[in-house]
């Protein structure tokens, strides 16, 4: 690694020197089930046809009138409410560091519980934003006295409620849930409910958005099969997501990341298909690492599944030398101790998960 000079380095944040950058895992040759993709391509004859689609694009000009055309679909494909408005980005990442950006207010906050997905923190830290993390209870439910009493103390500006979570992949019970809301809507701050796993989930906060006025719901394209495509969308009351959607850069989406969204929500039906296959495969994965000696598997509603092992470094190490790479998210939190995250893939990566993961505890 080159050192920075030392005269360039004194305009570079101090804050930002100290972070770590997020790191992706080299993937060449492996079995990839560290990230949540879904696994499936898109059958060849939708690859020609998309690839004609993308090839007659305007590429010489800037995004057009069509990214409505993607709002309206995702709204009906959503079933957003009367009332609403959605707002798009490349990624929910980018939405996230948004909002953190439009909600930068004096003593302003970001609140969510630990642990749970990086970028909420990050985004707080990028933007000079409190970040305060409220640890889960030991098998990984919301801890609604500790929640509420960082509520009442810090008034965050943005509370984050992943459901379900990542990395743990379990949804949380309602009720709590409805505390936090109206405790955080008594103080006038925002929530930001995170469906990242919508497609793979038994429930959904989409039919209960409309009661207030504060929440906002937050869902990406990444889950349902497009992660290399980035498209994020956040839902929320019309006047509230016009005020956010000011600090959006002009022309975040391309146009060849709209049209191929557009070209996968014509065939939703395939990408259900995908999706239903996944969660009947979490269902067989689930049994067979619960089966596992020396392994702890925590129930999903999401790609994912979490498990505990005797030695999360070890057995990662192995896995990786058996070509089958997954994430070690044992040193993320002191509640992940010896934990490590597996995607779920199709029948044959699963079998090769399953085998390498027993050979190397």
């Amino acid at each position: 690694m080159t050192v920075l000079d030392p005269k360039l380095k004194k305009l570079i944040r101090q804050d930002v020197q100290s972070m770590h950058a997020y790191a992706i895992q080299d993937s060449a040759g492996m079995v990839k089930l560290d990230a949540m993709e879904n696994p499936h391509r898109l059958p060849a004859a939708l690859q020609a046809h998309l690839g004609q689609r993308l090839g007659a694009l305007a590429l010489n000009r800037y995004p057009d009138g069509r990214v409505n055309d993607l709002r309206h679909a995702l709204a009906d494909y959503a079933g957003m409410p009367e009332g609403f408005d959605i707002m798009l980005g490349n990624g929910s990442d980018e939405l996230i560091s948004l909002l953190a950006l439009a909600c930068d207010v004096p003593g302003g906050a970001i609140l969510a519980p630990l642990p749970g997905f990086v970028m909420y923190g990050m985004s707080a830290q990028l933007q000079g934003l409190k970040f305060i993390g409220v640890p889960l209870t030991a098998d990984f439910e919301l801890d609604q006295a500790a929640m509420l009493a960082a509520i009442a103390e810090h008034h965050p500006s943005v509370t984050y409620i992943a459901y379900p979570n990542n990395p743990t992949a379990n949804l949380w019970d309602d009720a709590v849930i409805e505390h936090i809301i109206d405790a955080v809507g008594a103080q006038g701050g925002l929530v930001v409910m995170d469906e990242a796993y919508q497609p793979f989930s038994s429930k959904s906060y989409m039919d209960r958005i409309a009661r207030h006025s504060h929440v906002l719901l937050l869902r990406t394209l990444s889950k349902f099969g497009l992660a290399g495509v980035r498209i994020g969308y956040m839902m929320g009351p019309k006047a509230l997501i016009a005020e956010i959607d000011k600090v959006r850069p002009p022309y975040n989406i391309s146009v060849l990341n709209y049209e191929c969204a557009l070209f996968a929500l014509e065939h939703r039906d395939v990408f259900a298909a995908q999706a239903q296959e996944l969660v009947a495969q979490r269902t067989v994965l689930f049994a067979a690492l619960s089966a596992m000696k020396g392994v702890k598997a925590w129930k999903s509603d999401a790609n994912m599944i979490l498990v505990r092992v005797p030695d999360a470094a070890k057995a990662f190490e192995g896995m990786r030398q058996r070509k089958v790479l997954v994430k070690n998210v044992s040193r993320m939190h002191p509640l992940l101790a010896n934990c490590l995250r597996l995607t779920v893939g199709t029948i044959e990566e699963n079998s090769q998960m399953l085998a390498a993961l027993e050979e190397s505890l």
